[in-house]
This record gives structure tokens, sequence and C-alpha cells, in this order.
């Protein structure tokens, strides 16, 4: 009978703490108490480890500078000097075999070294074997290029083709501007109109040659420049260093926009021309009759008066034959 009644008592007294304790903490309180229970075990498994690890390594550290021998000194000091160490470079700076045309030709070299590789290579390294390849590779091109030039015929070239050629764009030049003086309806630029002339006629003319998106189209020109630098370096480089297209891609976008996009900008630029015409004539003797030779070659009031007025700079005897 005791024994009953204390079970009773112990069930009574534990249902009833139960019952206090869902009335006051709720339903779900079960369930917090065992995450919470949970969290506590993992976070204090969590910490043990991590303080173990951390003690661990230090452990080990100390064991493995107390039992490895210590580095000498003399290597460490000597690996420091081979990293000082200035190697010396010695580069052939013979090109044509002309001093008058190496060194300019020296100095383009540095200068687009200097202005397209040195400015980004020399924040990567400072290891001067890369661009020693490059201007090895550039020295070996120019000098494969002049030695092909030499074995060229250039005087047909230049007494007839440079001549015929000179004198067909000029026929398509004037061709084009009697085309748009015969013109009524002028409904755009004058400009556009004149260079749609000339591509036109220049059409009529060559029939299979059309120069129009080239010279019109930035993007087109860039291309052709490529294409163009790509074949000169498949004519003048070594084959090892043509086939490495990193090297062949590298080279060809400095000679194309580095060098020749921006060389042709400047030849067509009609006050570059201008000033390298006078600069020409600057130093001519103009008599009177060359003076009547030019007024009978002019049929324009418009373009003479332009022309007189670009000889009249900066030079008396030009501006008394202006007067007169």
């Amino acid at each position: 009978v005791l024994t009953s009644k204390a079970s009773l008592s112990i069930w009574g007294w534990g249902g009833l703490g139960v019952v206090l304790f869902l009335v006051t903490f709720g339903p779900f309180a079960i369930f917090y108490l065992a995450f919470y229970i949970f969290c506590f075990i993992g976070g204090g498994f969590a910490v043990t480890l991590l303080y173990g690890k951390i003690n661990s390594e230090k452990h080990l550290e100390k064991c493995e500078h107390s039992y490895l021998p210590p580095t000498q000194i003399g290597i460490l000091k000597t690996l420091d000097e081979m990293k000082l160490e200035l190697k010396s470079i010695k580069i052939d700076r013979r090109l044509t075999g002309s001093s008058f045309i190496d060194e300019p030709l020296q100095q383009v070299i540095q200068f687009a070294l200097r202005d397209y590789i040195q400015y980004w290579y020399y924040t990567l390294s400072e290891d001067e074997s890369f661009l020693l390849e490059i201007r090895q590779t550039l020295q070996n091109a120019l000098v494969q290029f002049s030695t092909r030039s030499k074995e060229v015929d250039w005087q047909p070239y230049f007494t007839t083709r440079l001549v015929d050629d000179f004198a067909t764009h000029l026929r398509v030049f004037r061709k084009a501007q009697d085309r748009l003086a015969d013109r009524e309806d002028k409904q755009r630029d004058i400009t556009e109109e004149l260079v749609d002339s000339f591509f036109e006629a220049e059409v009529e003319m060559e029939r299979k040659i059309c120069r129009d998106v080239v010279c019109t189209s930035n993007k087109d020109e860039e291309g052709f420049l490529r294409d163009l630098c790509e074949l000169l370096l498949y004519l003048l480089l070594p084959p090892g260093d043509f086939h490495n297209k990193n090297m062949r891609y590298f080279l060809r976008e400095v000679l194309a926009r580095g060098v020749l996009l921006p060389l042709i900008n400047q030849l067509s630029d009609p006050d570059y021309i201008n000033q390298f015409v006078i600069w020409m004539i600057r130093d001519s003797s103009c008599n009177y009759e060359a003076f009547m030779n030019i007024l009978k070659l002019t049929d324009k009031p418009t373009e003479l008066e332009h022309n007189l007025i670009v000889l009249t700079l900066d030079d008396p005897l030009k501006s008394y034959i202006a007067i007169c």
C-alpha cells in the first residue's frame, strides 16, 4: 500500500510539474529545450575541437623548429645577390647597314617598347628577358625587310606603277568633282556626296577594285591593317616566332594600331600635308615662268586663292609673287 501511494504521489507531482511547465512555457517548450541542449553540446564540441587544433598547430610548429637544422645564412645571401645581379644584355644594333637609317629605327623601336609594353610589363615583372626577346624579334624582322628590299628593282615601280597610280587617283578625283558640279539636287552634305562620287568613279575606272569600305570604316581599316601586318610577319619572322600565336598577335596589334594607323592618320591630315608642302617649297626658287604655268593649269579661282594664301605664309618672296 505504501509503495502504491508513493508511486502515485510521484506520478501526481510529475504530471503536475509537466502541466505547469506546459502552461507556463507553451506546448513547444519541449522542442525548444531539446534544441537548446543540442546547441549547447554542439557548441562545446566545436570550441573543444578548435582549441585543440590551435594548440596542436603551435606544438607542431615548435617541434619543427626544434628538430630541423637552421638554414645557412650563406644560401640566403647568395640568393639575394643573384636577384640583385644585373644581367649584361648585348644587342646588335645594326639593321640596314647605314647608321643614318639605323639610329632613327632604333629610336622608333625604343619608343614603341616604352609606350606599348614597358608601362604595363614592369608592373608584372622586372625581368628584362621578355623585352629583349621582343626587341630582338623586331630587329630580325627589320633586317629581313631591309635584305628583301635590296633585292627589289625599285626603278620600274617609282617611274611607272607609282606614277600611274597617282595619276589614276587624280583622274578619279577630277571625275568625282565634275559629277558633283553637274548635280542639281544636293540634299546631303557636300563632303559625303564627294566621297560617294569618288568611289563610284573608282569602280567605273578600275572595275575590279573599290576601297570604299577600307577608307570609310574605321573598323574595316583596322582589320585590313591587321591582315597586312600578319602577312608581313609571315614573310619576315622566323617560323618559330610566327607560329607563336601570343607573340604574333602581340606584334600585329602593336604594328597595326601603334605604328601604321597613326602614320596613315598623320599623312592624311590636310594640315600636315600643307605644312609639308610649305616646307618643301620654302627654299625653292619661284620665278615668273613657274608662276605663269601655275595660273595656266589652274582653272578654278577659289582653288588659286587658297594656293596663294598658302604660298604667302612666312615668306616675303612668295607674298610679292602673290600680290603680283
